[in-house]
């Protein structure tokens, strides 16, 4: 297959600030529709299980197809997004999503069977329009300010969940629960239409080649990046256990060390202020070694297994789960733009899905092994594994061909 890339037409010589660009505005407010609908969603469903209108093994369900639909969708949509305009993606995306919305609210109390279904259509949404929301970025900023875009866009996703629970708790108090889920279905259609058209559309000339051929390039594409193969899994050992650690253990601690579930909710709090931070500062820090700048950020995550091991005051952990936060955004977002600058326009969408399928995807796998490995060898036991990893993975990455700068050496 040949394929054509359009250039886009040439920036003027002072670009605007990236806040001041209608069109990352646009992109932004999309992409924090996505990101509030898609943390808003099993809140909303948790408070049904509290108003006994869905079961905890129906919960369980519900969750379980959506991540099965994130899955299988984002494979499909990193291809759709090359092989199509990544603006068709999101808008066909969104609106899957936001059509699913309304059928969860017909079967809440209902049919749990029909709201898993709408669960899966909603995942398959969220998970198609990741890798395009990606590509799409990278269209509509130019290349000298993509670092802030994607602080930006952080900045606001992490908002959204430090101030979310209180506002969707509150909203609860005065609507129905299928009013919320509706509520979902239109921060989904904001989603689908607000987003601005790219630049720089990559056209292709003569026949197609199937799916699985073209998603196969995206795979080559990446092993031309070994500071990305590297990266991903440090990223995917660092989310599987360091992450996992946090959502099986630290409910535990807060019960038996201190006796009171406010420090789990402190230590949250902390992780999520802690990522806005990093965010504020990645966004205008440009260090040397960017690639060993962020993989050190990552490697920060080792501080929560460790504070969770050890017998320190609750105020150590809070302080831990915050360093992790700036480091995980001191990784993230200079990654993202690493990405979208490194890799060939016209596969961007498929190494995106890549990265988000082997990251966050397989997060569920650490999250069920983690509680039976506790069960087996302790606690103390995970935790110390899981904070040799946090460190090392990182460690073992920054050893790749181009981890330095997140970049390929020129030949």
């Amino acid at each position: 297959m040949t394929t054509v890339q359009v250039s886009p037409d040439p920036m003027p010589a002072r670009a605007p600030a990236v806040l001041r660009d209608p069109g990352f505005l646009r992109l932004w407010t999309g992409t924090t529709a996505s990101g509030l609908a898609t943390w808003a969603l099993p809140f909303v469903l948790g408070l049904a299980v509290l108003d006994r209108r869905l079961s905890a093994a129906g919960l369980g369900l519900v969750l379980a197809t959506r991540t099965l639909g994130f899955l299988a969708a984002v494979p499909i949509g990193g291809v759709l997004a090359d092989r199509l305009s990544r603006r068709r993606v999101v808008l066909g995306a969104g609106l899957a999503a936001a059509v699913a919305s309304p059928v969860l609210a017909v079967g809440l109390g209902r049919s749990t069977v029909l709201m898993a279904l709408a669960a899966a259509v909603a995942g398959a949404g969220q998970g198609a329009c990741r890798p395009a929301f990606q590509a799409l970025t990278a269209e509509v900023v130019d290349a000298d300010r993509r670092q802030r875009a994607n602080a930006a866009i952080t900045l606001a996703v992490r908002g959204t969940t430090l101030v979310a629970p209180a506002s969707v708790a509150l909203l609860a108090t005065v609507a129905d629960l299928t009013v919320l889920l509706l509520g979902i279905g239109l921060l989904w259609l904001l989603a689908a239409l607000v987003p601005p058209p790219g630049r720089g559309t990559v056209v292709a000339a003569g026949p197609r080649a199937g799916f699985v051929a073209e998603f196969a390039d995206g795979l080559r594409e990446a092993r031309r990046h070994p500071w990305f193969l590297a990266g991903l899994a440090a990223l995917t050992a660092v989310i599987a256990t360091g992450y996992s650690a946090t959502g099986v253990v630290l409910p535990l601690v807060s019960r038996d060390r201190y006796g009171t579930q406010a420090v789990l909710a402190a230590v949250l709090t902390g992780y999520t202020v802690g990522a806005l931070l990093g965010a504020l500062l990645v966004a205008r820090w440009q260090p040397a070694a960017r690639g060993w700048a962020a993989l050190a950020g990552l490697g920060c995550y080792g501080f929560a297994p460790v504070a969770l091991l050890l017998d320190v005051p609750a105020a150590v952990v809070v302080g831990a789960y915050v360093l992790a936060g700036i480091g995980i955004e001191v990784f993230n977002v200079p990654w993202f733009t690493a990405i979208q600058r490194e890799v060939r326009p016209d596969r961007l969408a498929r190494v995106s899905s890549l990265d988000f399928l082997l990251s966050y995807g397989l997060a569920p796998v650490g999250l069920a092994l983690i509680a039976p490995a506790v069960d087996a060898v302790g606690a103390p036991v995970v935790l110390s594994v899981c904070a040799v990893v946090c460190v090392t993975a990182p460690a073992l990455a920054a050893l790749a061909s181009g981890a330095r700068d997140f970049s390929r050496p020129a030949r």
